[in-house]
């Protein structure tokens, strides 16, 4: 008998990739947004559309019995890029609507996900509230996150080349009398695993990107070309006409070239600004001809150039150019890394430009990213829609890694209150791509 889940704030159905393929059963599902709702139906069977809030009324849950339930509550409220209220924000409380669930049903294992600033000091207070409620709710859960990305799991293990650091929060029941509600440990050590080595991913080869060159709005446009142009010949004239010089490691920030002499900080500059705008003189001090012969050239001060494209983030370390490195076009500027593995995708428009191939990552290559098959169905729906789709889901083969070393390290635990979940794991291959595969023959046939 399979294991039965629910998959709360479901969004396209990465938890329910992962769990579905290792032979659970989808008992209930809820995602309030439409159109994330519509692909999970679309894929899954299942139409998850609903608000959690109407789903619990007065004390009472109308979600059905299950063995484990998996959440990414919301994000905004722990994210950096949000405003960081944590629980004073409504979004914040929907965990309490998760653990009503759980008071009503009792869950053998909870997993759930989030950014990982959740697990930081802006944010002590709300986590040392969620791990003390499951204790309360006689729950073994660590004092520790359990912190993961996909880009430290090999590819033989559903890895990916993304850096992707999530924090998981782990727990299973124990309401036996004298127990020890502390888990020793996270699920899963930070760091790469012993066998594989980050800096080993190829994009052509491990992703893999695609060949075809009829990608849907996918293309850069013209302005995006001539912000890229300019600062490639940046990055080769600096290093043509300085031999040996390395790329500062610090912003440059093209708006704030001036003389030393002529640099005035206001005294509530906070100091990391500050310095960056000292060391922004210093080197257009140093190399002030070829800087005013490059902006010149390029139009650099012009309408063409928006303010935050007058700024390179070059974190390529040795990289000949800039249509050799991978980058995002951030409201920071344009960052640029190596072409190994890829930023976090999220759910705005910094979508990542491949160099090489002179575009953006595709929508198809992007669901590769987060661990789904290429038989998953995104319909017609518009291009952005996927994105932004894909940068709030989970990552499939992360998801597969830390609940099997989740049931693992509880494994004598689980044999007496689900044996069917440890079961489960046991049969499941080390790499989810494989199952993901059979999952589709099994879809097929229902």
């Amino acid at each position: 008998m399979s294991f039965r889940y629910v998959d709360l704030f479901a969004g396209i159905g990465g938890f329910h990739a992962a769990l579905t393929a290792m032979g659970g059963t989808c008992v209930y599902a809820v995602e309030i947004d439409p159109k994330a709702a519509f692909i999970y139906k679309k894929n899954w069977g299942l139409d998850p559309l609903g608000d959690i809030t109407a789903h619990i009324s007065k004390g009472k849950t109308f979600v059905p019995k299950h063995d484990v339930l998996v959440a990414g509550f919301p994000c905004q409220p722990f994210s950096k890029s949000g405003e960081q209220k944590g629980m004073d924000e409504i979004r914040g409380t929907l965990y309490w609507n998760i653990l009503q669930i759980v008071r009503s049903h009792k869950p053998a294992v909870i997993l759930l996900e989030n950014v990982r600033n959740l697990a930081g000091p802006r944010h002590r207070s709300e986590w040392r509230v969620i791990i003390d409620t499951l204790r309360t709710e006689k729950y073994r859960v660590c004092d520790l996150p359990t912190i993961f990305s996909p880009h430290l799991l090999s590819p033989t293990k559903g890895g990916r080349p993304q850096v992707r650091e999530r924090v998981f929060i782990a727990a299973v029941r124990d309401s036996s009398r004298n127990a020890n509600l502390v888990a020793e440990r996270p699920i899963t050590l930070n760091g790469p695993q012993k066998s594989w080595d980050p800096r080993n991913w190829n994009l052509e080869e491990h992703l893999p990107l695609e060949d075809d060159p009829r990608f849907l709005n996918c293309n850069l446009s013209e302005r995006e070309i001539l912000w890229i142009n300019a600062w490639d010949d940046f990055v080769t004239s600096i290093r043509k006409n300085q031999k040996g010089l390395r790329l500062p490691g610090f912003p440059l920030w093209a708006d704030d070239w001036r003389q030393l002499s002529r640099l005035r900080i206001p005294s509530s500059t906070p100091e990391w600004k500050a310095e960056i705008l000292r060391k922004n003189s210093t080197f257009y001090t140093e190399h002030q001809p070829l800087l005013d012969e490059w902006t010149e050239k390029w139009g650099v001060y012009s309408e063409s150039f928006p303010r935050s494209r007058r700024k390179l983030e070059w974190q390529a370390q040795d990289t000949a150019t800039l249509w050799e490195t991978v980058m995002q076009l951030r409201p920071s500027g344009i960052r640029a890394k190596q072409a190994t593995y890829l930023p976090a995708l999220v759910a705005i428009t910094q979508t990542s430009i491949i160099g090489t191939r002179k575009r953006r990552l595709s929508p198809r290559e992007a669901a590769r990213l987060q661990g789904f098959p290429d038989w998953f169905d995104f319909g017609d729906q518009s291009t952005s829609a996927t994105y932004k789709q894909l940068g709030n889901s989970v990552n499939i083969g992360v998801v597969w890694h830390v609940f099997i070393e989740l049931v693992k390290q509880n494994k004598e635990l689980l044999n007496r209150i689900a044996p069917n979940i440890v079961r489960a794991v046991e049969l499941a291959p080390v790499n989810p791509d494989k199952a993901l595969g059979q999952l589709r023959k099994k879809l097929g046939q229902e």
